[in-house]
């Protein structure tokens, strides 16, 4: 009988043991994911007025630039164009930073790099009579503490959507953050079909206090249904009904841009 109730015993708390280390391995897992350090990102915007500028730019990055960062460590580095332009496109370039270090030092270590001086000169040295481009703007976000690194995903045929929320103040800006970092809203996009490649804060850049993040879909009926299904989601439906998450106390302006990769894009 003794025996009976010690085999018992030790096979439950053999039992007990697996399982709570198996939860354990899970929460680690868990704990790892959301631990990250948030990457960095530099978002460039080029206005562009006409092809040959587009081309200069576009050989600069796929002939110099990329490949002098892919060297110094910074990958999954995105060139877009708009899907659909009013004119001449304009040309977005998305850069990932590890850490703040890096971004930083980037520019010492570009400029005393021979092949991509050598690779990136018919743009380094455009002369004012033809420049390479018109102006460039320039953000500097920092990733979401929900989502700490880039997703990049599969090489296949189709487009982004790029989408920045303006707020009227920098707590009602917070406030929005804290729906995606906090109360769920980065998992309901993904459990929806809005398959997101990064979320950033913008720490410096115009139009401040906005958060800035990029959305990717098969094409653009895809985009329209995961949509619906996002709009019709109870999880949703119960976090925008909470008074403080308002959008009309939040969110003063989103504007909506849509691109496509061009050939030689890393995302």
């Amino acid at each position: 009988m003794k025996r009976r109730l010690f085999v018992k015993a030790s096979l439950l708390t053999a039992t007990i043991n697996s399982v709570a280390s198996a939860t354990s391995v899970a929460a680690n897992i868990a704990y790892k994911q959301e631990d990250a350090s948030p990457e960095f990102y530099e978002l460039k915007v080029y206005a562009l007025k006409d092809g040959v500028q587009q081309k200069l730019v576009e050989d600069y990055f796929e002939h110099a630039a990329i490949p002098a960062l892919n060297r110094l460590g910074c990958k999954n580095i995105g060139v877009f164009t708009e899907l659909k332009p009013i004119g001449q496109t304009k040309i977005y370039v998305l850069v990932p930073f590890k850490s703040l270090p890096e971004f930083l030092s980037i520019n010492d270590k570009l400029t005393s790099d021979k092949t991509y001086i050598k690779t990136g000169m018919a743009y380094l040295n455009a002369p004012a009579s033809a420049p390479a481009y018109e102006r460039f703007e320039s953000s500097f976000l920092k990733a979401f503490a929900h989502m700490p690194t880039i997703k990049v995903p599969a090489k296949s045929a189709r487009i982004f959507e790029l989408r920045r929320y303006e707020s009227a103040s920098e707590s009602a800006g917070k406030k929005k953050i804290e729906m995606f970092n906090t109360q769920g809203e980065i998992d309901i996009f993904k459990r929806t079909g809005l398959a997101p490649v990064f979320f950033g804060e913008t720490i410096i850049g115009g139009l401040r206090p906005n958060l800035t993040y990029m959305l990717t879909f098969d094409d653009m009926a895809a985009h329209d249904r995961n949509w619906k299904l996002f709009g019709s989601d109870p999880e949703w439906k119960k976090i925008s009904s909470i008074p403080e998450y308002a959008d009309a106390k939040i969110v003063s302006h989103i504007t909506s841009i849509f691109l496509e990769p061009v050939s030689f894009s890393q995302i």
